[in-house]
């Protein structure tokens, strides 16, 4: 192809001297110097993301002195470092978050392991207080002399201690002749109650 050839005058090629100035960059940041600053060094704390343009002799002596907690004492040093563990976010101890501990008491979720009181609507602990759960008693077998007891006092064989007592009661002044004007019909019925009555404390029942 010919340099003559028409194609060329369709090409522009930039001055030397725009060339040269893009190479350079901007100009280092250093007070009094004019060379161009092609390193960027971090401004430092708090100001995340900005940046000097210095030359490479001035980014060495910038690197050298620079103290990213310049201007902080030793507790407050510890203090950043421990949360920047967190990525400086607010963490509470156990227990410590009042919001949090409120929110579970309204919808019924908190359950205290441990504690005296436990809500625990859907029985997931079975009754458990953390590990102190004491293992019921098993329930002794119900005799038919017992049994049979029971019924007279018109109660479950599950009844102990002061219903059966409440009953009892009851019943004898249902069936009492003084309760019944001298009327002595009742007296097999009286006699049935207070044997019944009887056998059940014998048994332990009441």
């Amino acid at each position: 192809m010919k340099q003559t050839s028409s194609i060329f005058d369709s090409i522009r090629v930039k001055p030397k001297k725009d060339r040269t100035q893009n190479a350079k960059g901007p100009k280092c940041d250093w007070d009094g110097c004019d060379q161009p600053g092609t390193h960027k060094a971090p401004k430092g704390r708090d100001r995340e993301g900005e940046y000097f343009h210095f030359c490479v002799d001035h980014v060495k002596a910038y690197n050298k002195s620079y103290n990213y907690f310049s201007g902080m004492d030793d507790d407050s040093v510890r203090d950043y470092q421990r949360d920047s563990m967190t990525g400086h976010r607010p963490t509470w101890k156990m227990g410590v978050n009042s919001k949090a501990d409120a929110a579970n008491a309204r919808d019924g979720s908190r359950t205290n392991i441990g504690g005296e009181n436990i809500n625990d609507p859907h029985d997931f602990l079975g009754g458990a207080a953390g590990g102190r759960h004491q293992p019921e008693e098993p329930q002794r077998k119900v005799l038919a002399l017992e049994k049979r007891s029971f019924e007279t006092l018109n109660l479950r064989v599950t009844a102990r201690g002061a219903e059966i007592k409440t009953r009892y009661k009851e019943l004898v002044k249902i069936h009492h002749p003084d309760a019944n004007g001298g009327d002595r019909s009742s007296e097999d019925r009286l006699r049935e109650i207070i044997q019944a009555y009887n056998v059940l404390k014998k048994s332990g029942y009441c």
